[in-house]
């Protein structure tokens, strides 16, 4: 595994990132008053999002995805490399981030710029992550999965704490210029979350077009194309033979992870960090 350090307490990998592209992300980066935010926790459904909102920005038309790689169309603004690639992007930029908000671009919140923020059940993120960490090269492998659940709840995490990360940026769930969305929403009825997407980014698509964004943004469809899949990432960054960045595409995986015993911990440290959170998330009690 590639080193990590700290950024203002936060755990990042180095050569992914640096100190001076996060500085740069946070306290330099320009905002447009047009740009789109994709934010997520890592392992929240970050590359399905990516490809509905690319899908609406063409209207439907999924030339441009299936032509350019995933990474490439919406790069993640806090990487060391974007910058070149962030400058290339026409407008509306879409621009990806696993940034806490404590840490996201200044510029932004003086900008009439929009930000889609997904979230996830986080025992399925917990699973998702565990399995990602065998086939990227810059993780640690997995050492066991109750060492690295112990982990996961006490933020010792890249990207830090789940739990901090959506309390942090759901602050501003009342803010226009945000939406929120889950995961599970998504799975549950994707047409109808399209549609939610359209009208808060105040795209007019017509019926063929919101169906043809559901169709090129479907697990099977992404799964099969090379520039939704990451199989285009060169293998000293991904171990392809380990598996794909397309595992399952399911919510609820983790019932088949975890000990009972694992399940009601999670839950137990789950409830005390959430709460004083005054929001219901689609999986609570479910």
């Amino acid at each position: 595994m590639t080193g990590t350090f700290l950024y203002k307490g936060i755990k990042f990998v180095s050569n992914v990132h640096t100190e001076e592209s996060l500085n740069y992300a946070e306290n330099e980066f320009a905002v447009q008053d047009d740009d789109i935010f994709n934010i997520t926790y890592p392992k929240s459904g970050t590359n399905w999002m990516i490809e509905i909102l690319n899908l609406i920005k063409y209207k439907g038309n999924a030339e441009l995805s299936n032509q350019v790689p995933i990474y490439v169309r919406s790069p993640w603004y806090e990487i060391a490399n974007s910058r070149e690639q962030i400058a290339a992007l026409t407008r509306p930029r879409i621009i990806t981030s696993h940034l806490a908000h404590q840490l996201f671009a200044k510029s932004f919140f003086k900008s009439k710029a929009k930000i889609v923020y997904t979230m996830r059940n986080p025992k399925d993120i917990f699973v998702s992550s565990y399995h990602f960490s065998k086939i990227m090269n810059f993780y640690k492998d997995p050492t066991s999965f109750q060492d690295d659940l112990e982990n996961f709840l006490q933020g010792n995490e890249l990207f830090g704490s789940w739990f901090d990360h959506v309390k942090g940026w759901m602050q501003m769930k009342d803010d226009s210029r945000f939406f929120y969305i889950t995961y599970e929403e998504l799975l549950q009825d994707l047409r109808g979350c399209v549609v939610r997407i359209c009208k808060f980014l105040e795209q007019d698509l017509d019926d063929a077009a919101i169906d043809s964004v559901v169709k090129h943004s479907t697990f099977k469809v992404m799964k099969d194309n090379k520039m939704a899949n990451w199989s285009t990432v060169p293998s000293e960054v991904m171990d392809h033979s380990k598996g794909s960045i397309m595992r399952k595409g399911v919510s609820g995986d983790w019932k088949n992870h975890f000990t009972v015993a694992q399940s009601e911990y999670f839950d137990t440290f789950y409830k005390d960090q959430m709460k004083d959170f005054n929001v219901k998330l689609f999986w609570e009690d479910n």
